[in-house]
């Protein structure tokens, strides 16, 4: 007899998952990966606040207790879509900074070569990388401007390689002051919010001979327009400065 329950026992039903668990197997990660896109398109386009865990789950075709299981909250879903392409992004401008650096060609480290290979990565990444990453960016934008906790969220994923890049454009203005490098840099970051916000402002403004939507155009002008603020700020401030000693 005992026996025998033995067996019922160890051939009985296996425990069920509880609600939401995923299986750990490939659909796991699928699940997880589309829940990511719908959240980024759902805030990318909408914003933080008006989005809520049932629109991504809805949008994601999965149960909101597979949203809270992988991400806790809704703000777990907002720092793990920002981080996600954060992370390669920051990767990538790491690398071509120091590239740059080591093999900068016969003219020598310049600051828009800096500049050029600090952003190249972004403008890569929203020509050739489809629809999501223009989500992407237009999420960073509407970040940036966010004056309650825009700033924490953009320190939090960004400012490791923005200090790389300041690091690096100390090297090639020896002169240049920190708080002159900063305020540059603020510069920079609006044009950039600005060009990834894709307003239209421009379209208007140029009665269509400028498109917002135009990559292309601008990562061919940005960093020269960028650098020669730098220059402009940094170096011209140090000559000043020498002069009136």
């Amino acid at each position: 007899m005992d026996m025998k329950v033995g067996r019922l026992r160890a051939s009985g039903p296996k425990r069920k998952r509880g609600p939401g668990r995923p299986q750990k197997s490939a659909n796991g990660d699928d699940a997880r990966e589309r829940i990511l896109d719908a959240a980024e398109n759902l805030f990318a386009h909408h914003g933080l606040d008006a989005v809520s865990v049932r629109d991504v789950a809805r949008k994601a075709h999965v149960d909101t207790a597979l949203v809270h299981y992988y991400f806790a909250t809704k703000r777990g879903v907002f720092d793990a879509v920002f981080q996600r392409r954060a992370a390669i992004l920051n990767k990538e401008r790491i690398a071509m900074i120091d590239a740059y650096e080591a093999a900068p060609g016969p003219g020598g480290v310049t600051v828009e070569g800096l500049i050029e290979a600090f952003l190249s990565p972004l403008f890569d990444a929203s020509v050739k990388g489809g629809p999501k990453w223009k989500d992407y960016f237009a999420l960073i934008a509407q970040v940036n401007n966010n004056p309650d906790w825009g700033g924490e969220t953009m320190a939090r994923f960004f400012d490791p390689v923005i200090r790389h890049l300041i690091a690096a454009l100390r090297r090639a203005l020896p002169s240049a002051r920190d708080e002159d490098l900063f305020w540059s840099y603020h510069f920079l970051s609006g044009a950039l919010t600005l060009t990834f916000a894709q307003t239209g402002r421009i379209d208007l403004l140029s009665d269509g001979l400028c498109k917002s939507t135009d990559f292309a155009a601008a990562s061919a002008r940005l960093s020269r327009y960028i650098a020669a603020g730098f220059e402009a700020v940094c170096v011209s401030r140090s000559i000043v400065r020498k002069r009136t000693k």
